[in-house]
């Protein structure tokens, strides 16, 4: 372990927004707060959390995929498990393009079944002939006929596939009718929305640790002895000295160590004074730190699967609000939580810079472009964070615009290690921090049994 070098949780430490989380992320609802936009250099605003019981946000990380060293912690140190619905059918999508917002398995169907239709009406009048043989064109045909539901007539008029007005029960059911024109799905522009969940990183079954993402931070935390972890040790100096490293911390104090595991964002280390060297500041500096924000939502009322049927998942908009997320846990309970926002890049910036009730209040407007006015009633509390404005993170995560200094990086400066997702090919995901911590530690270790 690392002297501590933050007093606050990093993006791989998302935290439990419940009543009884630190007083650094809560969120005051006072509606006498202003509603000025903050300017770049200010802290912002105090937040007071006021969720129910078992509501807990997770404003950092959410979902782990299946793949990733993640689980694997999770098995040994016994934190219980659950899905994470990383993809609904019955969402919604919403963009510029539309007239109005549309389920996933309606634009699905509806981008589906053209595209197949267009593909088939080339294959058919010999348009691929030279790349095709009588065969594959045969079999491209039986494969569109499944993939767009177009059957044997190469046409696309729209289906079950699409959903239905009325369900199907005693009765067959009410269909949505034909599909909209072709130029309509064309100027929706659904390619990124109706993919997001294809990515290695997103396909389903994904999970998440039963009561919030922090059941890890606090599983590890119990397993390595809170009595060995210190917080609100905040960093001033990093010093190589013979034989070990110095770490000088606010108030004047310092700690020495043989070695020192530096875990902080690079953009923040490379700020740190210390003997470095220029080459390993410069490469600190490298790396950009990006925006992401996200809006806590509890609802007294679980209006989205009683009146939309929508258990987990997330609607995929082009609206500076991003995504909307359900809950993946408690269905059918009293309260429930929604994820109003999760945004990036610009869309968060334009979020970063307002108070909590501005957030609120804008995420709310867009919201209802999808829900309707219903959106805005029944919130018991609510909670923004941007992780830009979090001290001793100042980020969400960050963006490498050359790998200039990575592989650097990946090397000790002195007995100094450095460690986290930022130094992997999974930047952003807890398992990106794990792959990273556990490279460190077994070139540490080998590197103690050589000097020994």
């Amino acid at each position: 372990m690392s002297p501590n070098m933050s007093p606050n949780m990093s993006p791989n430490m998302s935290p439990n927004m419940s009543p009884n989380m630190s007083p650094n992320m809560s969120p005051n609802m006072s509606p006498n707060m202003s509603p000025t936009a903050l300017s770049p250099g200010e802290r912002g605003e105090t937040q007071r959390v006021g969720f129910g019981e078992g509501t807990y946000f997770n404003a950092g990380p959410a979902r782990i995929a299946q793949w990733m060293v993640t689980l694997d912690y999770c098995r040994e140190l016994g934190v219980p498990l659950e899905v994470f619905v990383n993809g609904n059918a019955a969402a919604y999508v919403l963009t510029a393009g539309m007239r109005g917002p549309a389920r996933v398995r309606t634009a699905r169907a509806d981008a589906y079944g053209y595209i197949s239709e267009l593909l088939a009406k080339a294959t058919d009048a010999g348009a691929l002939d030279t790349r095709l043989t009588e065969g594959d064109k045969e079999r491209l045909l039986d494969f569109l006929s499944h993939f767009g539901d177009i059957g044997a007539s190469h046409s696309y008029a729209g289906g079950e596939r699409r959903g239905y007005r009325v369900n199907p029960g005693v009765g067959t059911g009410t269909d949505l009718g034909p599909p909209p024109p072709l130029a309509d799905v064309l100027s929706a522009r659904l390619g990124r929305v109706l993919t997001m969940d294809a990515g290695y990183e997103q396909a389903m079954p994904m999970f998440q640790p039963v009561g919030g993402m922090d059941a890890i931070v606090r599983a590890l935390a119990a397993r390595v002895g809170a009595a060995r972890i210190r917080t609100g040790t905040r960093v001033t100096k990093i010093m190589n000295r013979p034989g070990g490293v110095e770490v000088t911390v606010e108030g004047g104090s310092s700690l020495r160590a043989d070695y020192c595991v530096a875990a902080l964002p690079p953009h923040l280390l490379a700020k740190i004074p210390g003997n470095l060297g220029a080459d390993v500041q410069s490469a600190l500096a490298t790396p950009v730190p990006l925006s992401a924000g996200k809006l806590g939502l509890e609802y007294g009322r679980r209006w989205w699967e009683v009146e939309d049927r929508i258990y987990g998942g997330a609607t995929e908009t082009d609206l500076d609000i991003g995504h909307i997320w359900y809950p993946s846990y408690g269905f059918h309970g009293e309260r429930g939580l929604v994820v109003g926002y999760y945004n990036t890049a610009q869309d968060a910036e334009a979020y970063d810079r307002l108070r909590h009730r501005e957030r609120l209040r804008r995420a709310l407007v867009q919201g209802a472009k999808v829900h309707g006015r219903a959106y805005a009633k029944g919130i018991l509390a609510s909670v923004s964070v941007a992780w830009r404005r979090q001290p001793h993170i100042e980020g969400a995560w960050v963006r490498w615009p050359s790998m200039s200094g990575f592989s650097l990086l990946q090397r000790p400066a002195g007995r100094v290690y450095f460690a986290g997702d930022w130094l992997t090919h999974l930047i952003a995901w807890q398992a990106g921090a794990f792959e990273s911590a556990r490279k460190v530690v077994t070139e540490l270790h080998h590197r103690v049994l050589k000097e020994r």
